[in-house]
């Protein structure tokens, strides 16, 4: 596959089989360089074994994946020395102390960047002399981002990394990486279920579904194709299977609800002509808009 340096990361008609389930089915997937990029999906939708497959872990049933310009399944000890990676686990030896770490790490990288390292531990109360074992898991969560801005790398990938943190360790972790400017200098992948985190950090939103790219824009671009009407419609209202782009329908004291996708005005005269007496538009956060297209293909819409 011709690679284009301006991209972090592309694959092109990439599958993996594991038995009779295809996680990725013929994926092609252009990531830019720069900025931070949230990939999500529902469990399932792929994400995890993409990137197994683009560091190196496992190779591709067909298709290609490269990263950062170079054939995934061909990167050298230098390749992997330009991906950070962060994921949900934060696995240190817990045995080592946090200097005996750190100084593991800046032998190992020799572009080494000191004060990226102090500048995101300075948002945790780690002490050198601490072991491992001794830290939080919001503590090693800081630590390992520390680590991982501090080798210089041009992708930094992050797995879940807030998932089983409490609000403050989530809080320290996303402020530590948006005022590092280290994270500045490289691209940056944060694979997330928590929308807010999403909304707050992303610049670029990619969905995953069943191991095919569904969306890529601007979260707020996302969020603007999905639109809330609230409408007072007599009886049962129209039939789920009529409504255009109907992603979620429900009936709340006596009013129905409906999560529509890519519908402008017209979704208005649509439910007038279906007999509703008073209609409303509302706005729908990123959450929303993105768990109700995600859920449009698991479950059909139940009849109001």
């Amino acid at each position: 596959m011709h690679t284009d340096t301006d991209y972090v990361i592309q694959t092109r008609a990439l599958s993996r089989r594991y038995g009779r389930k295809l996680a990725l089915d013929r994926l092609d997937l252009a990531i830019p360089r720069g900025r931070i990029h949230a990939i999500v999906g529902a469990n399932g939708a792929g994400k995890s074994t993409l990137f197994r497959v683009l560091l190196g872990f496992m190779p591709p049933s067909s298709g290609q994946a490269c990263i950062l310009g170079k054939d995934s399944q061909r990167l050298t000890p230098a390749d992997r020395a330009r991906i950070g990676f962060v994921n949900e686990e934060h696995t240190l030896p817990g045995w080592m102390r946090v200097s005996q770490v750190t100084a593991m790490q800046r032998h190992q990288y020799r572009r080494w960047n000191q004060q990226a390292f102090d500048g995101v531990i300075g948002h945790y109360h780690v002490l050198p002399e601490q072991k491992i074992g001794q830290l939080s898991r919001g503590e090693r969560a800081g630590f390992n981002l520390a680590l991982a801005l501090a080798q210089r790398p041009e992708l930094l990938v992050l797995d879940e990394p807030t998932l089983g943190l409490d609000v403050v360790a989530k809080r320290a972790f996303l402020e530590s990486l948006l005022y590092s400017n280290a994270a500045d200098d490289c691209t940056v992948i944060y694979c997330s279920h928590q929308m807010e985190e999403i909304e707050r950090v992303a610049d670029n939103l990619i969905i995953l579904e069943r191991g095919q790219l569904k969306h890529m824009s601007a979260p707020e671009d996302f969020t603007a194709r999905v639109s809330h009407w609230v409408a007072d419609v007599p009886f049962k209202g129209p039939d789920p299977r009529t409504v255009p782009g109907l992603l979620e329908v429900q009936r709340l004291d006596g009013l129905h609800h409906y999560l529509v996708l890519d519908q402008e005005e017209g979704f208005e005269r649509f439910l007038r002509a279906c007999g509703a007496r008073n209609v409303q538009s509302m706005a729908v956060s990123l959450d929303r808009a993105v768990n109700a297209f995600l859920a449009k293909n698991h479950a059909a819409p139940a009849a109001a």
